[in-house]
């Protein structure tokens, strides 16, 4: 079953359940994806690539507007926010740990023959497209610069 149809399934699901929070994140989720769907170029399709690409999107979106609430002394809006994410990431691929994370971007950097700081943007192209949405773009960028200033 592809996502697409697995966040339909979802959404019959929580309104059977009467979960509100979950209802408005899967209806969230739905939305994008159809709009990826008639995007131009898409051809009314939507890869589980694209899919995981726009659910990444959506959680670093409720993670970032959490924070912006949680400043502004707005807690239960923060809450919501932070529920919904929540939501979000159980669609996403399991997220790396420091040391799977620092195995793979070892295995790109001699895949890629990278050797300094200079040639990072290589090492980032492959790093970002092969770990996408099992790792933050920040983590990747960080963890790169680490390993090549050795």
């Amino acid at each position: 079953m592809d996502l697409y149809s697995q966040i339909d399934a979802d959404i019959k699901a929580a309104m059977l359940a009467k979960d509100k929070v979950r209802l408005q994140a899967l209806r969230g989720i739905k939305k994008e994806f159809i709009e990826g769907k008639t995007a131009p170029g898409a051809n009314g399709e939507l890869s589980d690539e694209a899919a995981t690409k726009i659910l990444v999107k959506m959680a670093k979106q409720r993670r970032e507007s959490a924070r912006i609430y949680t400043e502004q002394n707005r807690p239960e809006l923060a809450a919501t926010e932070i529920a919904e994410c929540e939501v979000i990431e159980a669609y996403l691929p399991k997220a790396l740990s420091d040391e799977e994370l620092t195995a793979e971007l070892t295995k790109i950097i001699a895949e890629t023959g990278a050797s300094s700081h200079a040639e990072m943007g290589k090492v980032m192209g492959v790093a970002t497209k092969r770990l996408a949405g099992r790792a933050d773009g920040r983590a990747i960028s960080a963890k790169v610069r680490e390993l090549l200033s050795k």
